[in-house]
Parts: structure tokens; C-alpha cells; sequence
């Protein structure tokens, strides 16, 4: 019924995140998909009436997950991975001539609207390229399931190169609002299953893309997840960026179901089926969006507004030269190694009579990827003799010294002014 809904909803445009059939179950039991068995989902879906007048009537723009992918959690290792992307464009109408059926993997945007109000629709492929997944020996707390281990192997990836090369020409496109579709949450880190955190230098290196195109406007949509929530970080991309996940159609876990830990999270629909909805409001001086997650009947179960003028980049960071880590790479450099290090100071606090001024790549220091830079009393010589907080604060740093742990947190203890230098344009 909630094609039905979808239609009487009259949307400009509706964005399928993927999971859009379910190839790989068989009798109610997953088993890895035939290309055969991928063309007759597809078949079944394009029969249903309702689904058949609503893309009579409502543009579509589309991107896979596992199940439509064909096999549950599978990546790059995917025996018919290209026998299925050539099932997608011929489910969603790609035409024949298309530079899309020759791509490898199914990413794609497009921008709708006049300057001024610029819509860009950009549609991650999380699948065709993505490393294989390992799994840890036993679930967390709270968890039945074995949680993904993350990877920070430098070959580790989720988008591939080419995908990452074309995600950075996409954002330097003119547009008001970008809307990026992911078919596995962004934000949400500390549930067991599928997420951008089981790849978290994959993860950084999206914000890091972000901040340093500039692109103002981010929205993230993801699905995957069988529940509804809008999530929040306000200050990985220098403005509030949202991901609202929606999932699903007919597929949202229909019993009660608690909500998961999140510390993004703003909003939940923990269960039963529904669908979500961006929608802007040009005609206001400072132009309205209502991201919103709407019931099987079309009422709104939650919503979150803002205001466009929010979403505005902030100038890029500086660059890192070669052999420069970022905070989250260095989270990765094994205790007692040598690392130099670069980022820009976005909280802290002094211990002592200046004793210590300790210094965070996070706002919250507790973040899991916050990386702690302590500056100790014998380098408060020199040009930093006078140093306060105020000194590094909203001022980018880079340190050379010995990577070291307390608590179980990595930190790089500075001991002499010499270890310590601020990048400036």
C-alpha cells in the first residue's frame, strides 16, 4: 500500500536506496542470488500495480544494496556483480547508449532546478567496490550479531578510486542543496552491521571531501537498516550535516524495537514501514528544509527543519603534505611509533598550573575518533612561553613525536617546542 501513499504524495522525484528487491531470499532463507533469480525480482516487482503507475508518474533515481547487489553483505568479491548491473539499468530504464551500463559499478547524479535553487541528486554505489568485511569473535552488548571489524588498511575501501575521483568532480558542481544517497548509514557508528564505520578512514576521507570542495548544502540519505532515524554531527563538515535513514518501504521491523545506541541520533521510528521525505521550502527568504520520516499512511512521524543558510561550507582546511597524517590515520599507528600529525584544534582544556594543555582533533573529546595532542610544560618555551588554549584553538597544528596511550586512547605527547608548528594559508 505505501506506493499508493508515495503517489498520492505527489514527490518531485523518488530516490530508491537500494534493497529495492530481495534477490538473495529463497523460501525465507538468504542464499547467494542467481543472475536468473535477480531478473525475476525485478520482474516481480515491475508487475505490481501500484509500483507500475508510480513510475508512471514519478521520476525515479536509484542506487543498490546487498539484496538487489544479490548477495547479503557481499562487496567487490561478488561472482555477479556485473551481470547484475546490467539487470539494474535494464529495471530502471538506463538507455542502451548511456556511458552508465559501461561504468563499473552504478553511481550517479544529476542536478535539477534553476540557479538559485539547484538540487544535486548524488548516488553512491557502496557496493561494487567495497573491500570484503571481517567479522569480530563475539557480539557486543546488546547484540546478537558479530560485530564487522573496521578496517584501516590502506587498501581497505568502500567507494574505489574511480568513484572517489568522480564523487570529488561531482561536488565541485554548482548547486544550492546536494543530496547524497548512501545505501548504508554515515553518521550512526556503534551498531554491529553494515555502516561507513566499519571503513573509518573511508569515513573521514568523505567529510575530509566535503570540507575541502567546499560543498555546501550536504544532506545524506541512507536506508539498510529495517527502522527510521535522522541523525546528527555538527561539526565534522563545518556545518550541521544530517543523515536521515529510511528503511523500509515494506520492510521496517513491524514489532516494537528498542532504539540502538547512537550518539547522532535527534529522532527515531524504531518500527513499522514507512518512507522518508526532503522537502524545501524556496519561497522563504532564507529557503526551509523539511527532512522528514513519514508512516505507511503518509503522516509525519518525525521531522527535522532547517534552514538553508546553516548548511553553509565553511573555507577548506589546510592541506597535508605527503607522509602527513590526518587525526583518524593516526588513531591506526601502533603505540611507540613515529607519526607527524595535522589537524585543526577544535576543543581542549589546561590541567594544572598549565601543567598541560591538552588538544582535540573533536569538539567532544570523548568522540571514538578523537585524536589528543598533549602539549606538556617543557614546550611551553619560546613562541609558545605565553600559550593558553585560546593560542590553538580554531588553529590547524602539526606535531611530530611518539605515538603513546592513556586510558586506552592514542595521544602524542609534546615535549619541546620544536615538536609543534601551525600551518597557516
Amino acid at each position: 500500500p505505501i506506493w499508493r501513499t508515495i503517489v498520492e504524495y505527489e514527490p518531485y522525484m523518488l530516490i530508491l536506496l537500494g534493497d529495492n528487491v530481495y534477490a538473495d531470499i529463497e523460501n525465507g532463507r538468504l542464499k547467494p542470488a542467481t543472475p536468473d533469480r535477480i531478473e525475476q525480482a525485478y520482474a516481480q516487482l515491475a508487475a505490481d500495480p501500484e509500483f507500475a503507475k508510480l513510475r508512471k508518474e514519478v521520476a525515479i533515481i536509484a542506487t543498490w544494496d546487498d539484496h538487489d547487489y544479490g548477495n547479503n553483505d557481499s562487496g567487490v568479491e561478488w561472482e555477479h556483480k556485473d551481470n547484475s548491473a546490467k539487470l539494474f539499468h535494464d529495471f530502471f530504464a538506463t538507455p542502451e547508449n548511456s556511458p552508465l551500463r559501461n561504468q563499473r559499478g552504478v553511481y550517479q547524479a544529476r542536478v535539477m532546478g534553476p540557479p538559485g535553487k539547484r538540487v544535486q541528486v548524488i548516488m553512491l554505489d557502496t557496493r561494487y567496490f567495497r573491500s570484503v568485511l571481517q567479522k569480530g569473535d563475539t557480539p557486543l552488548p546488546g547484540f546478537r550479531a558479530r560485530p564487522y571489524i573496521p578496517a584501516v588498511g590502506e587498501d581497505a575501501t568502500l567507494l574505489g578510486d574511480a568513484q572517489w575521483k568522480w564523487l570529488e568532480q561531482q561536488l565541485r558542481i554548482p548547486a544550492e542543496v546536494r543530496i547524497i544517497g548512501s545505501s548504508i548509514q554515515v553518521l550512526s557508528t556503534e551498531h554491529p552491521f553494515e555502516k561507513w564505520g566499519n571503513m573509518p578512514l573511508e569515513r573521514e576521507r568523505l567529510f575530509d571531501l566535503i570540507r575541502t570542495t567546499e560543498a555546501s548544502g550536504v544532506v545524506i540519505l541512507s536506508g539498510d537498516r529495517h527502522l527510521g532515524e535522522i541523525s546528527l554531527d555538527p561539526t565534522e563538515v563545518g556545518y550541521p550535516l544530517y543523515d536521515i535513514t529510511a528503511s523500509g518501504l515494506n520492510q521496517g521491523n513491524q514489532g516494537w524495537r528498542g532504539v540502538e545506541p547512537n550518539a547522532y541520533r535527534v529522532a527515531a521510528m524504531p518500527y513499522g514501514n514507512h518512507f522518508g521525505s526532503v522537502e524545501i521550502d524556496w519561497n522563504a527568504d532564507d529557503p526551509l528544509l523539511k527532512l522528514q520520516l513519514r508512516h505507511e499512511d503518509g503522516e509525519i512521524a518525525v521531522q527535522s527543519r532547517v534552514r538553508l543558510s546553516l548548511l553553509k561550507a565553511p573555507p577548506a582546511p589546510l592541506p597535508r603534505p605527503e607522509g602527513v597524517a590526518s587525526p583518524v590515520e593516526a588513531l591506526a599507528v601502533e603505540q611507540g611509533n613515529q607519526a607527524v600529525i595535522q589537524f585543526e584544534v577544535r576543543s581542549g582544556r589546561i590541567l594544572g598550573n598549565r601543567e598541560r594543555i591538552l588538544l582535540n582533533s573533536k569538539s567532544n573529546y570523548q568522540h571514538n575518533q578523537n585524536f589528543t595532542v598533549v602539549v606538556n610544560r617543557s614546550a611551553l618555551t619560546g613562541t609558545l612561553s605565553d600559550a593558553t588554549l585560546d593560542t590553538f584553538l580554531n588553529r590547524t597544528i602539526r606535531v611530530n613525536g611518539t605515538i603513546s596511550v592513556y586510558n586506552t586512547a592514542k595521544q602524542l605527547e609534546i615535549n619541546s617546542v620544536e615538536q609543534l608548528e601551525f600551518v597557516e594559508k
